[in-house]
């Protein structure tokens, strides 16, 4: 057998084996969001209606399963991210009483890691704990601190974080999975809340500015399978 012929079946090999569960999904996203920040409650998973209001969220999901351990995933979420002292188990929280409320929109592009084999053309095995991380792109609401509330304003502020995400997902019905998620967010801004201002006409901070912001998504998503299994061909 000569060298290209070997090369060829290596190759064809290769390409065969990351490209055996290669299927599609697109999903729908619905649950809850809390803020972890100086403002209010600081407890990570806390997905329940507050004072300030609805924190529905709801989204889609795209993904391309590119094996049966991992898939290219990218989700576009929208949620109400609030927070309230008055619901804080800090005395001093309490006492201050600041409270805010934004629409945030994410965009996440990132990697999703099966723990166990998730292969969509076999029913060996339906469900397996994941693990999500990768890049978010978030737009809010500017904060600003004024006569000691803070009241939002239209202009609009955006940040760059990373998803810590951990969930479980089960297959059902040959072409449906359901999986159930709790994500953190850190961003790499502490002005969510409108902790930290400097302009050239305002210039303060009420919190620790050594830590930046966090928020929470506690997900479920409903997604949809499509796509062939590859054709493999015997190569001569």
């Amino acid at each position: 057998m000569d060298l290209l012929k070997k090369i060829t079946i290596i190759t064809a090999f290769l390409v065969s084996s990351v490209t055996i569960a290669q299927i599609y999904e697109i999903g729908y996203i619905t649950g809850k969001s809390n803020f972890i920040g100086d403002v209010g409650e600081t407890t990570f998973i806390n997905p329940i209606n507050n004072e300030i209001g609805d924190n529905w969220i709801n989204g889609i999901s795209l993904k391309w399963n590119r094996s049966p351990r991992h898939s290219y995933k990218m989700t576009i979420i929208n949620t109400n991210l609030g927070a309230n002292d008055l619901n804080s188990k800090d005395p001093r929280r309490i006492e201050r009483g600041y409270n805010f409320k934004t629409p945030l929109t994410e965009i996440s592009l990132g990697l999703e890691f099966n723990m166990l084999e998730f292969n969509l053309h076999e029913y060996s095995n339906l469900f397996t704990p994941y693990f999500y991380t990768g890049v978010i792109y978030s737009k809010y609401d500017k904060q600003i601190l004024q006569n000691g509330n803070i009241n939002r304003i239209s202009k609009k502020n955006t940040t760059l974080g990373i998803p810590l995400v951990v969930g479980i997902k089960y297959r059902f019905f040959e072409n449906f999975i359901i999986s159930f998620e709790a994500g953190a967010r850190y961003t790499f801004t502490d002005n969510i809340d409108g902790n930290i201002i400097s302009t050239e006409e305002i210039e303060y901070n009420f919190g620790n500015i050594n830590n930046n912001d966090w928020y929470m998504f506690s997900i479920m998503n409903l997604s949809y399978t499509f796509g062939r299994k590859p054709c493999y061909c015997n190569i001569k």
